[in-house]
């Protein structure tokens, strides 16, 4: 029974130092989307992950050792992207450049196969990114990371306000002050109010619970939005 509880009890100190450790250096290497990761950060990624699974799992192995080795690509992956800002060359070499799949119109066979790409996965992404005939393309891009840029040709592209010498009014800052009944302070303190600004004028809505509140938001404008569990969104255009 010992035995077993001083088990657990390893397993779950090497699981929280892992975490730890996989945060911090998280941080340390910055945060990008998945769309923004290009190969070399996927690899990294999935190496420090695994590394970090062995230090919870193999409770036999020296914790530290793994620990440094997940430092060591960090480390690796830092200086990387310190060097890919710095010099293009480099970048160019560790990142890739971009590819063109479709030129003017055609498909171009020798930079599909350059990419690894068939003509099956390009016609899954033209339709993923709404062009269902890829006669409508002028160009189709691959960038580093992985994702394909379209272009669509002249006549097949959105009517924009511009195009119909319109002047649509400019989309205000919205700022999220209410989110699961928990004020947001500092949303609020950016927008210029406070708590008490914000009770008030709920309070004056008959909303006496801020707990009730889904969301609520505060534009420039001071429209404040609030959307009540299970009832339409209530819109207060607030004069002060």
């Amino acid at each position: 029974m010992i035995e077993s509880l001083m088990f657990i009890g390893n397993v779950l100190l090497r699981s929280i130092i892992s975490i730890v450790v996989l945060f911090i250096l998280t941080k340390l290497m910055g945060a990008k989307q998945i769309s923004q990761l290009t190969f070399f950060d996927y690899a990294i990624g999935i190496s420090i992950g695994s590394i970090a699974a062995d230090i919870a799992a193999d409770i036999e192995s020296s914790y530290l050792d793994a620990v440094i080795s997940m430092g060591i690509y960090a480390g690796v992956a830092i200086i990387i992207s310190y060097i890919t800002k710095k010099s293009m060359k480099a970048r160019r070499l560790l990142t890739g450049t971009p590819t063109i799949l479709i030129d003017k119109g055609h498909i171009l066979k020798q930079n599909l196969s350059k990419s690894k790409f068939d003509i099956n996965e390009l016609l899954c992404e033209c339709r993923v990114s709404g062009y269902f005939n890829i006669a409508d393309l002028e160009y189709a891009i691959m960038e580093p990371n992985g994702r394909i840029s379209f272009i669509p040709k002249a006549a097949k592209k959105p009517v924009t306000a511009e195009d119909l010498n319109l002047t649509p009014s400019q989309e205000k800052l919205v700022a999220n002050v209410i989110i699961d009944g928990n004020i947001m302070s500092k949303n609020l303190k950016a927008m210029g109010k406070n708590e008490d600004w914000l009770l008030h004028h709920l309070k004056q809505q008959n909303i006496k619970n801020k707990d009730d509140i889904i969301l609520a938001t505060l534009d420039d404008d001071n429209n404040l939005s609030v959307y009540l569990e299970g009832q339409k969104q209530k819109k207060l255009q607030i004069m002060d």
